[in-house]
């Protein structure tokens, strides 16, 4: 789910720079009164990407919060567990290492 936001999120602002970029070129070739407005609509779509780019950031904090609470009860609760899944992937690591 959440890397499905991030996505969406990503896609998002991906596309709204690329307006503001294409609305910032067209500015350009302009002047007055049209090329005032674009620069303003290319600002305002760089504004709502920001927007959206810094609520990503927020929704990601929350659930990585979220998800260190929950890591946190778990090794509370199974101590024994949480050792020795630490010390397997100890284990892995260091024959993964040792090949090289």
């Amino acid at each position: 789910m959440l890397e499905n936001n991030i996505s969406t999120v990503n896609n998002d602002v991906k596309t709204l720079v690329k307006d503001a970029q294409a609305l910032f070129t067209a500015a350009t070739a302009l002047t007055g009164e049209k090329a005032e407005e674009l620069r303003g609509r290319g600002m305002r779509a760089l504004d709502t990407a920001l927007a959206k780019a810094h609520e990503a950031q927020q929704n990601a904090l929350v659930a990585s919060k979220e998800m260190a609470k929950q890591a946190d009860v778990y090794v509370k609760e199974n101590p024994w567990r949480s050792i020795a899944a630490a010390a397997g992937i100890g284990l892995l690591v260091g024959v993964i290492l040792g090949r090289k």
